[in-house]
């Protein structure tokens, strides 16, 4: 189990800290982080159809957010795996990923702030801006008063700990 003790650094401080060779060191797409700091979500974005529903894919994603996860040594109670065509929310217990908490089309979601967003092709960094700007806009409604999707953020609990705080994007 990752020991819950309170961050002082980013997790690119911690990530490059653990490392042995700097050219090793390999850091999640996005970071949410609550109002106090404490990293609460890291994400995996992909500016092409992971395909979820074809084992493999779904098996090399959720090992590459495993790797982060078990890098952190901290406890992270949510992960994020973003591609064009769905968004899933799963939940890390220090040991295991859950299967998906909530899964949502990505274009419901970001074409609230890409208008355009279903008849264009998105490139994985404004994937990433994206993605971001939804996370920053549940934290401190920069946009919105009700950001998409808010009502199952709250379900799920990921809304209460966002909140207020903010994201880092490597």
């Amino acid at each position: 189990m990752i020991d819950s003790v309170k961050q002082s650094l980013t997790w690119w401080g911690i990530r490059t800290m653990q490392a042995t060779n700097l050219e090793d060191v390999d850091f999640p797409d996005i970071v949410a982080l609550d109002k106090e700091g404490q990293i609460i979500l890291i994400a995996e974005v992909k500016g092409f159809p992971l395909k979820f529903q074809e084992t493999k894919a779904q098996d090399y994603a959720n090992l590459r957010l495993i790797d982060y996860l078990q890098a952190a040594k901290i406890a992270i109670p949510f992960a994020m795996l973003v591609d064009v065509d769905k968004i899933q929310i799963v939940k890390w217990d220090g040991n295991n990923l859950s299967e998906p908490i909530v899964c949502f089309n990505t274009a419901d979601v970001l074409s609230h702030y890409e208008p355009k967003f279903r008849d264009k092709r998105i490139f994985s960094l404004y994937l990433k801006g994206l993605t971001e700007a939804w996370l920053r806009d549940l934290a401190y409604h920069w946009k919105s008063a009700i950001p998409p999707f808010t009502k199952e953020m709250a379900k799920i609990g990921l809304l209460q700990l966002i909140e207020d705080g903010t994201t880092e994007i490597s």
